[in-house]
């Protein structure tokens, strides 16, 4: 039998559906790991914090891990940017383990500076559970983005209503190996970010990033390696010989391998030269950090209103229902968001989730003291909380080039990082002056400009294909 040596070699095109499938598994699975990590150690971090530092700075404390989440996503994207998801989300796993050991230094020394610095790498494992998200629409089918990304958000909802009850059961365990009340479930923590560092380090194989860019290379051969990456990685099927697309009459787009160089300038600066000619991508950003600000402010003291009218010995059991039922608003409901941001579309579930926000504050602002009434109120914000945070992360994440998806991804976790610390902050004083309806109020009021934003015509054609 002759064999033609001259013939192009055929690289082998890799089964995406398949690749897809495992990564979402993966995820799935980590995101659950990641998410008793997170929760463990915010249920007892203010109680931890006011033992060490006292009340008045107990909140700061907390908040460094809101900031550390936002500030790490700037690293962690630009790594991801240059060398695909798998080390990025094993790094920013890293760092929140690093910042579990700290903490449990600190409660041995009360040392103060160590538990901020400690609070503050704390903040890794959220930065790593928020781009888990956007690791799963990288080889996603445009039709099934809002699905697939909301099924990740929704593993969230299983670790953060399992981790409290296993706080307590770290605590009992870790005080009799001698480590201080309280630090137990840091130590938890740390060891689950390692966990599921070690898994992804181990099975984020092939990295889906680095396979979508190779695959939007394939098609665009001619193209140069950032606009060859700019292409949609769900195009490949589009121009398979079987889809009849442009494959089917010549040489496959595969014939010889192509390497993606990822772009150089990948940090904050180029994100925000992407974002600021994408109104779609504007939109996404805008709709995950205000309504990340809205609910933050808002829920972040619901206790304190629940404790006007409530004496000490029922605060803690009310707050932990209210707060239980806004988590489930929250995470609970995210695929059927997903499912209705892909039939509904992206801006439909935007206007929708505020129009819930909306309806939030003005439930909890006029409840008075009926606690019923304010639970209603509380899962509503987490309900339109979901609605801006799927869809707005998915309109983002098809709204740019592949090449530079994951620094314009981590320029909205640091947008919205910093929109809730910020509303953490403000609405303290808010409250303290003004009380709570004013300051549902104030959360309304800056829910409004989305809406205008929102309705603002954008592009209708499809948003990868633009530029």
């Amino acid at each position: 039998m002759a064999t033609d040596l001259t013939a192009p070699r055929t690289a082998a095109r890799p089964d995406v559906a398949s690749i897809q499938r495992r990564t979402l598994r993966l995820l799935f699975t980590t995101q659950i790991i990641g998410g008793i990590g997170v929760t463990i150690g915010i249920a007892v971090g203010a109680l931890l914090a006011a033992r060490i530092a006292g009340t008045a700075v107990a909140g700061v404390a907390q908040s460094a891990g809101v900031v550390g989440a936002a500030l790490l996503a700037v690293p962690v994207t630009r790594i991801m940017a240059r060398h695909g998801r798998r080390p990025g989300l094993v790094l920013a796993y890293a760092i929140g383990a690093v910042g579990g050991v700290l903490v449990v230094l600190a409660a041995a020394t009360r040392w103060v500076p160590l538990l901020f610095l400690g609070m503050l790498l704390f903040g890794g494992g959220t930065a790593a559970n928020l781009q888990a998200r956007y690791t799963a629409v990288d080889l996603a089918e445009p039709a099934r983005r809002g699905r697939q990304l909301s099924l990740i958000v929704w593993a969230t909802t299983i670790g953060a209503v399992a981790a409290p009850n296993f706080a307590a059961l770290a605590d009992q365990v870790t005080t009799g190996w001698g480590l201080p009340p309280l630090a137990g479930p840091f130590a938890f923590s740390a060891a689950a970010f390692v966990l599921a560092a070690v898994v992804l380090l181990g099975l984020l194989r092939p990295d889906p990033l680095l396979t979508a860019r190779r695959l939007a290379a394939a098609d665009a051969p001619a193209a140069g390696p950032l606009l060859a990456a700019d292409a949609p990685a769900t195009a490949v099927a589009a121009q398979t010989p079987a889809a009849g697309g442009p494959a089917a009459g010549g040489v496959t787009p595969a014939a010889a391998p192509v390497k993606v160089r990822p772009p150089r300038a990948a940090g904050m600066r180029m994100a925000w030269s992407v974002v600021r000619g994408r109104p779609a991508a504007r939109l996404g950003i805008a709709a995950v950090a205000v309504g990340h600000l809205v609910m933050v402010a808002v829920m972040a003291m619901t206790p304190v209103r629940l404790g006007e009218s409530h004496a000490d010995a029922d605060v803690l059991r009310l707050v932990g229902i209210v707060l239980s039922l806004h988590i489930a608003g929250m995470y609970a409901f995210s695929p059927v968001v997903g499912w209705l941001t892909d039939r509904l579309g992206r801006r439909a579930v935007i206007l929708g989730g505020v129009g819930l926000l909306l309806a939030a504050c003005a439930v909890a602002g006029t409840a008075g003291h009926h606690t019923p009434r304010l639970s209603v109120g509380l899962v509503l914000l987490g309900l339109g909380w979901s609605g801006t945070m799927v869809a707005g992360s998915t309109l983002l994440s098809e709204s740019v080039p592949a090449g530079v998806r994951p620094s314009v991804q981590g320029f909205s976790d640091l947008i919205m990082g910093l929109a809730g610390a910020a509303a953490a902050v403000v609405s303290g004083f808010v409250m303290q002056l003004a009380g709570y309806p004013v300051l549902t109020l104030l959360a309304a009021v800056a829910a409004v400009p989305l809406v205008a934003l929102a309705l603002r015509p954008v592009p209708t054609g499809a948003p990868d294909e633009e530029g």
